[in-house]
């Protein structure tokens, strides 16, 4: 029984033909993964925005939740650490998942191994904007105000607000593996085995010195995803075709 990650999905992004077959590639992985996953963890940005309202969810993603529900409903944990667009969660996955939801990165045992989880949103030097943006983002008084305005209006908004956000990063240099590399590198140094992070969209693995930096990479381009397996951790590619997954 090996532990699957995987991160940046965005799913409510794109067209809604797009938008189906991004999905039907989630839960055909999923569902392939599930026999031989002991645990799963998402880091983050399953959605491309989430909002947990008090008696609402956001509309078309059921057959993703129902997906996970499975998981932990057979005994396999669901961890899920948030991204920058799925940041404004409340008790929604807890409750009726039955995941474990983590604001901030963690470090966590696994196989013998020390693993340190991160989205890795906010280590760009260079992005000053969103470091000083992030706060405000992850502020439990906005997210408050932010639940008056009705779902409609507030979903329709965040989605506005995120792809042109996606228009104007696209435009900028902030470096190779912006200040995710030299983060790694440097909790590597100081005893952690492998350091995970999404956000890039770019998956990479890269041996330091005793451990290695991994990105999950995305499921809008590539379909990455990385097992924990006996203690070593390797990248993966999910293709319909190839099935065994083991």
């Amino acid at each position: 029984m090996a532990v699957t990650f995987f991160s940046d999905v965005h799913l409510g992004f794109g067209s809604r033909e797009a938008e189906k077959a991004r999905e039907n590639r989630l839960l055909a992985f999923l569902e392939a993964v599930r026999p031989h996953t002991e645990q799963l963890f998402i880091l983050g940005d399953l959605f491309d925005f989430w909002f947990d309202y008090r008696t609402v969810i956001p509309r078309g993603f059921h057959r993703t939740l129902a997906a996970l529900q499975a998981y932990t409903d057979g005994g396999r944990p669901v961890h899920y650490l948030v991204g920058n667009h799925d940041c404004w969660m409340g008790d929604f996955f807890a409750t009726e998942i039955g995941a474990r939801v983590y604001e901030e990165p963690f470090e966590i045992a696994l196989q013998g191994k020390r693993l340190l989880l991160h989205h890795g949103d906010g280590l760009a030097q260079k992005d000053l904007g969103y470091r000083l943006i992030k706060p405000v983002l992850r502020s439990k008084f906005n997210r408050a105000l932010y639940r008056w305005l009705h779902p409609d209006i507030g979903v329709r908004l965040a989605r506005g607000s995120s792809r042109s956000s996606r228009e104007y990063t696209s435009t900028k240099d902030y470096g190779e593996s912006p200040g995710m590399e030299e983060f790694a590198r440097r909790r590597i140094e100081g005893g952690v085995d492998y350091v995970l992070m999404g956000h890039l969209h770019t998956p990479v693995y890269k041996p330091m010195g005793s451990g290695a930096y991994v990105n999950l990479g995305d499921w809008m381009e590539h379909s990455t995803y990385a097992v924990l397996d006996g203690g070593v951790l390797t990248l993966k590619t999910w293709s319909a075709e190839a099935r065994d997954v083991r």
